[in-house]
């Protein structure tokens, strides 16, 4: 080599090693920025702990079936790097959503790294069953694709998370949000706690917030905390509209939280660099949806069809009583797609299966009357009215006998013939009977 090339090579190191030492003069500026308050334990939501709590508290029958797969590590110890390592991979992911790095980040990306257990359960659910349903939403709407990490700091993935202020399901919807997105709230269906249509509503959402701030960061601060807060920071921020301008001025939980967004994004992608190693859910496979019509229960489904009912709850979760209300509307159930034509083969034996204890409910009763028949007087006449003792109504099924109907209401035929005027055992389904005592 000669004397002039070493020369050259000695000025283009030299300037490499100061244009790093300006970068990381840069790095450090911004890193001394934000201050870490002094309980960092205030820096992740409460919900999100609550979430996490309940997920390893009550889904234990998930957890048993996840299995830890193999992956380059010798010990599930956490591991941690420094400053221009997490910069630099941050730079690296293909987003459209900036992924500034300062002191905040770094402690939440470390405590990310510190619960192992907790980070394989949610990128081992996330890969194999809800990112591919979160994906979906996100690219009809031509939404980023790193928001899908959202569930992560919002529940979990604890699709049952309800939070303090009754937020519920995997995006964390109030109840008259939900509904303004077309989310079905009601005692036997809610709707904030399906996967798919939920997501469907929440990427609406986010796409609404962005028209509104043309600003990913402050989206993702309103999701949180609501349009008003961020409206309320702006105007004492003296009117700049940039996350880290209105940081101070924020709840304070929010605050943290577009921080623990970009950790929760670095972690679910380098994962594998921290002694994480996705653990798998086993009971999941390749589902698809049925439309039913009939009330149903999803243990007559379990039973008939050999699935365990917790499987059938994590598929379906929006049904709070495990009923199906298809008559009064059809609903969508989710099975695994190896027995979908078996369930549309024996769907007569599923509705009927133990029908009587699991969807039976009274359809009209009488109240039980006095001794002697009196249950009132007419005020505008000023007469006794004899009441009809204490009989109730049943309205006839299909594959209902008249002995059956008999033995479950504790009577006998003779006495149901006689109390509905019939001379043979014959009768039909929608028919009414009156069942004496």
């Amino acid at each position: 080599m000669t004397k002039k090339s070493i020369v050259l090579l000695l000025l283009l190191n030299l300037a490499a090693i100061n244009l790093f030492a300006d970068d990381d003069k840069n790095i450090w500026a911004n890193y001394a920025k934000i201050p870490i308050p002094e309980d960092t334990s205030s820096m992740i939501p409460t919900d999100y702990e609550k979430a996490v709590l309940d997920m390893m508290t009550k889904n234990s029958w998930y957890l048993s079936r996840s299995v830890v797969g193999k992956c380059n590590r010798t010990e599930a110890t956490p591991v941690y790097y420094s400053d221009s390592i997490y910069i630099a991979r941050l730079q690296k992911l293909p987003y459209r959503i900036e992924m500034p790095y300062n002191n905040i980040v770094r402690l939440l990306i470390n405590k990310y790294a510190q619960r192992i257990n907790q980070v394989e359960y949610m990128v081992g659910l996330g890969e194999s069953y809800y990112f591919p349903i979160f994906e979906q939403a996100l690219a009809k709407y031509d939404l980023p694709m790193e928001l899908k990490y959202l569930p992560i700091i919002e529940s979990a993935l604890n699709s049952k998370a309800i939070s303090r202020a009754g937020a519920g399901g995997l995006w964390q919807f109030m109840v008259g949000t939900a509904k303004m997105y077309d989310l079905q709230v009601n005692s036997l269906v809610d709707d904030r706690f399906d996967p798919k249509k939920s997501s469907e509503a929440a990427v609406r959402y986010l796409r609404d917030l962005y028209a509104i701030y043309n600003d990913w960061h402050l989206v993702i601060a309103a999701y949180n905390c609501g349009p008003g807060n961020v409206a309320r920071a702006i105007r004492k921020a003296g009117g700049k509209t940039g996350y880290w301008d209105i940081y101070p001025y924020l709840p304070r939980e929010t605050r943290g939280y577009v921080p623990i967004f970009i950790a929760a994004n670095y972690i679910m992608n380098y994962y594998g660099k921290h002694n994480i190693c996705p653990a798998i859910p086993t009971f999941i496979k390749a589902t698809d949806s049925v439309v039913v019509q009939k009330r149903i229960h999803l243990k007559q489904i379990a039973e008939i069809l050999k699935i365990p009912i917790e499987e059938l709850r994590f598929l379906n979760p929006q049904y709070k009583q495990d009923i199906v209300p298809g008559d009064i509307k059809p609903h969508s159930i989710i099975l695994p797609m190896e027995k979908i034509s078996y369930f549309s083969t024996n769907l007569d034996s599923i509705l009927a299966y133990n029908a009587n204890v699991l969807i039976d409910k009274q359809i009209v009763v009488e109240p039980a009357g006095r001794e002697g028949g009196y249950v009132g007087r007419s005020k505008k006449h000023g007469r006794v009215s004899r009441g009809s003792g204490s009989n109730k109504h049943y309205k006839v099924k299909n594959g209902d006998t008249l002995g059956e109907i008999a033995r479950r209401h504790g009577t006998t035929i003779s006495k149901i013939k006689k109390a509905n005027g019939m001379s043979s055992d014959r009768i039909r389904a929608g028919q009414t009977l009156r069942i004496p005592n």
